[in-house]
């Protein structure tokens, strides 16, 4: 929001009532704006300052122009011409070392505001640059949170295949059982031809069992070549998602790297920044001190002048 010149006069008046004097930076605290705009509007209130501080200058008394004039007209010719040659060159020397000042006080100012926004600029920088750094960390955290789910499902997928291959061997050993006594029951019908046909109907039925039995063992042997698929296929998947979140991880560990690597050096630019206004600062104020004494010395010369402004009349 742009700031009005009664406020940067209110601001002026505020510091020189608390005994300070009113610079360009402590006018800037309560107003807020550029020292552009303040710059101007300082010296103009400092001017006015100085001129109600100055005393009225009275003409000469009658007694001295009298006096004056017995002397002689001629050397009071020659003295006022002395006076305004003398006053030209002062108000020459004035002239060019008032505008030498209100270029380099406009360039400082200038530049102040530069680094300003350079350092206003810095510090958004390293906002984002947390802000990122921050976000690069969640993702890596969700990362070892997927590689934790998909080794539970792969140890989930072992015990299960580990449970099928004990149905297998089960499934094996019954069938086993069953052609031993098929076996058996062939021997039996040899021996004995009375129970041929009671033990046909046991071997049928023995046998019937030992095809249910390897048909189940083979159901099972499907089932655990499924299951060892999908173990295996579980197992890839987990290796390839804990190399590729150990990947991320380390693209995010060097990003993280790079980014604080910005912050610092963002942070050490945004340092030499305010260092580098500072040191201005004290230029520029140095620059007013020495202006101030250079005008304090040339207030003769305006004495003088206005001494023979009063003469002359």
């Amino acid at each position: 929001m742009a700031i009005s010149r009664d406020q940067i006069f209110e601001a002026a008046d505020q510091i020189a009532a608390e005994g300070q004097r009113p610079t360009l930076e402590a006018v800037r605290k309560i107003t807020g704006g550029s020292f552009t705009t303040i710059s101007p509007v300082l010296n103009e209130w400092k001017a006015k300052q100085k001129a109600s501080g100055e005393k009225v200058k009275e003409p000469a008394p009658e007694a001295v122009t009298e006096r004056l004039a017995e002397v002689g007209a001629d050397i009071w010719t020659l003295a006022l011409e002395l006076a305004h040659s003398r006053l030209a060159t002062d108000r020459e020397a004035l002239e060019a070392a008032r505008a030498e000042m209100e270029a380099a006080q406009a360039e400082a100012t200038e530049l102040a505001d530069r680094l300003a926004e350079e350092v206003e600029a810095l510090k958004t920088r390293c906002a984002d640059l947390d802000a990122r750094a921050d976000k690069a960390e969640h993702e890596a955290e969700d990362l070892r949170g997927q590689l934790t789910a998909a080794q539970e499902q792969a140890r989930t997928a072992d015990a299960r295949a580990g449970e099928l291959r004990t149905e297998l061997d089960h499934a094996h050993q019954e069938a086993e059982r069953l052609r031993a006594e098929r076996d058996k029951a062939q021997e039996q019908a040899t021996a004995s031809s009375e129970k041929v046909e009671t033990l046909r109907a046991d071997l049928a039925t023995a046998t019937a069992n030992a095809n249910q039995a390897e048909k189940h063992a083979a159901s099972l042997q499907t089932e655990l070549a499924k299951a060892q698929a999908k173990t295996d296929a579980v197992e890839q998947e987990s290796k390839d998602q804990r190399k590729k979140a150990a990947e991320e991880a380390h693209r995010m560990a060097e990003r993280l790297t790079a980014t604080q690597a910005e912050r610092d050096d963002a942070r050490t630019e945004a340092s030499k920044a305010r260092e580098e206004a500072a040191r201005l600062s004290g230029q520029l104020e140095i620059q007013k001190e020495q202006t101030a004494s250079l005008l304090s010395r040339l207030e003769p010369a305006r004495a003088a002048k206005s001494k023979g402004k009063g003469g002359a009349e």
